[in-house]
């Protein structure tokens, strides 16, 4: 059996980011913690954490840091259900965190608003990993997560991807800006819009070389690109026309108060479909989560858009 305090120091390191702060939140020495997890690297036989500036998990550490996560929300479950530990009349149940992996768009749409009141009716809190929808799978792989926002169909072993829907993606600029891409008849010019910077949310963004492909049948295509890893400062260089660019359809329904945005090509939409991964064998907290997750999809994926010229 593994030593659960010498776990609990693993988990405090990793989650707080050194052996100064873990010492700090399990009010223990320095001195302590270096103790303990020299001890679980003995009783494991390998280095657990990567020591230098910054402190990170070897793949074991990563392993076992996964374990502990389930560890924990076993035991809230089985606490949750055992009647002598649910606490005095009219106290409310701990507090639950729950990592999560999402693309930023899923994240500043439709998943928040729709989970909202469940991770307040059930006690759940988040911990979100952000990344690209195409990396999202990483973070569940490496156990960093319960469940991940991929566009990844096919599921890791072990694993269940349910289908949340498609999110719609359409090229959009400022007015003057679209206007310079096109033609006097009003048609798009590929080699204009080619020659005019484009807006990209960061390097592993690849929605704009998809419109590309998808609609102008052009491979590897090469223009000016800002990179802009924000929601809203992408939004905002969109329409102060700093370049073109690819925005759900859920970002573009409500707009009042903001600088317009004009579709490059209307109707010409990129598709992406969305999968819900997360463990088949998952504690009653996850289990939540999932029902959470799959019911604000239900109510925030599928949405359409047409944009007048």
């Amino acid at each position: 059996m593994l030593d659960a305090r010498q776990l609990e120091a693993l988990a405090a390191v990793l989650e707080y980011g050194g052996f100064g702060p873990a010492a700090q939140a399990l009010n223990l020495t320095l001195a302590a913690i270096s103790l303990r997890i020299k001890g679980l690297e003995a009783a494991m036989g390998q280095r657990l954490l990567v020591r230098g500036k910054t402190v990170r998990a070897t793949p074991a550490g990563q392993a076992l840091l996964a374990h502990i996560k389930q560890l924990r929300m076993m035991e809230a479950d089985l606490l949750g259900g055992l009647p002598a530990t649910r606490g005095a009349k009219g106290s409310a149940p701990a507090w639950q965190t729950l990592g999560v992996a999402v693309n930023a768009d899923s994240l500043a749409s439709w998943l928040l608003p729709g989970v909202a009141a469940s991770l307040a009716r059930h006690r759940l809190l988040l911990d979100v990993v952000i990344d690209d929808q195409d990396h999202t799978h990483e973070a569940l792989k490496n156990g960093d997560v319960v469940g991940c926002v991929s566009t990844l169909a096919q599921p890791m072993r072990g694993c269940l991807a349910e289908p949340l829907g498609v999110m719609r993606y359409r090229c959009v600029a400022a007015p003057a800006l679209a206007q310079q891409c096109r033609t006097k008849t009003g048609a798009v010019s590929v080699h204009r819009l080619l020659a005019t910077p484009a807006i990209i949310f960061n390097r592993k963004d690849g929605l704009q070389d998809a419109f590309l492909a998808q609609h102008f049948a052009l491979t590897a295509p090469q223009y000016p690109r800002h990179f802009v890893p924000a929601v809203d400062a992408y939004d905002s260089a969109l329409a102060h026309g700093m370049g073109w660019g690819m925005v759900p359809d859920q970002f573009l329904v409500h707009r009042e108060g903001r600088l317009p945005l004009e579709e490059l090509l209307p109707g010409s939409a990129v598709e992406v479909a969305l999968y819900w991964h997360h463990w088949e064998r998952e504690p009653l907290v996850a289990q939540r989560l999932t029902g959470a997750v799959k019911g604000a999809a239900g109510g925030g994926l599928g949405l359409t858009l047409e944009l007048s010229r």
